[in-house]
This record gives structure tokens, C-alpha cells and sequence, in this order.
């Protein structure tokens, strides 16, 4: 009896490791898709908070007493656009924007009727494994997608 018992345990050597490779690269996929996950919620909080402090900054120069409404000049909006990409109104030179790869293209200033002021602001999400997942029968999944953060405030 002892002897079979013993047999038993030789024939299931190297089992675990078998197991192990097996679930290791699930284990990695697993690990590497939680990270991904976390960079995107810290460059959508990036983004928030940049979009936040340009509408805010709108809202204290745009109200116009004369006229009783909102006045968005060209000059305001280029300080909005700086301020939600790069942090500063007055960018200076060599400055990196608040997400890599946001520019001043991805910002939109407007009035919201005569009292209100929005910025929007939207980056595409890349993931560092690149663009997409391939498809073996067609066209591939894309991991790309979009983060936009808009953000309305009234005239000071």
C-alpha cells in the first residue's frame, strides 16, 4: 500500500509548474490591463482638473458689465486653450502639456447663452500596447477611445 502511495506522489512532480505557465501569462494580461486602467483614470483626472481651472479662469475675465453677457475675445480663449493643455495662460517656451499628446487643437471655448462659459476638452486614449488587438478573420479591435471633459460655469 505504502509503496503505490509513494509511486503516486513522483508521477505528480512537476505539475505545478506546468499549472503555473499555464496561468502566468493570464496572470500578466490580468496585471497589465489593471495598469492600463489606472494610467487612463489619471489622465482623465489630469484632464478634469486642467479643463476645471480654464473655465474657471474664463468665468473671472469674460463677464462684461457693459453689455450685461458674456464676452469671449480671441485673446481669452488662446489663455483658456494654454491654461487647460499646459497649466499656464502665457505658455512659455519648452512647457509639456498636462496629458502627452494633448495640444491646443483638442480645446473648445464657447459661450453657453449670455451667462455661462464652457470648455471642452477631449484626448484620445491610447493604451502603451499600442492602438488595437489584431483579428485573425478581419479587421482588429480598437483599444483606443476617447475622454472628454466638459466643464460649465457662470460668469463672475
Amino acid at each position: 500500500m505504502r509503496r503505490q502511495e509513494y509511486m503516486g506522489v513522483q508521477a505528480q512532480r512537476g505539475v505545478a509548474m506546468v499549472e503555473f505557465a499555464i496561468t502566468l501569462p493570464l496572470l500578466l494580461l490580468l496585471l497589465f490591463a489593471i495598469g492600463e486602467f489606472g494610467r487612463m483614470l489619471l489622465q482623465y483626472n489630469s484632464l478634469m482638473q486642467a479643463n476645471r481651472d480654464a473655465v474657471r479662469y474664463v468665468a473671472g475675465k469674460a463677464w462684461n458689465p457693459t453689455l450685461g453677457q458674456v464676452a469671449l475675445t480671441t485673446d481669452l480663449q488662446n489663455q483658456a486653450k494654454n491654461l487647460a493643455v499646459y497649466g499656464l495662460p502665457v505658455v512659455p517656451a519648452g512647457t509639456e502639456p498636462v496629458v502627452q499628446g494633448l495640444t491646443t487643437a483638442n480645446v473648445q471655448v464657447t459661450a453657453v447663452g449670455t451667462e455661462h462659459v464652457q470648455v471642452s476638452t477631449s484626448f484620445t486614449f491610447v493604451p502603451l500596447l499600442g492602438g488595437g488587438l489584431p483579428d485573425v478573420l478581419g479587421d482588429g479591435m480598437s483599444l483606443s477611445f476617447p475622454l472628454v471633459a466638459t466643464t460649465v460655469m457662470r460668469a463672475l
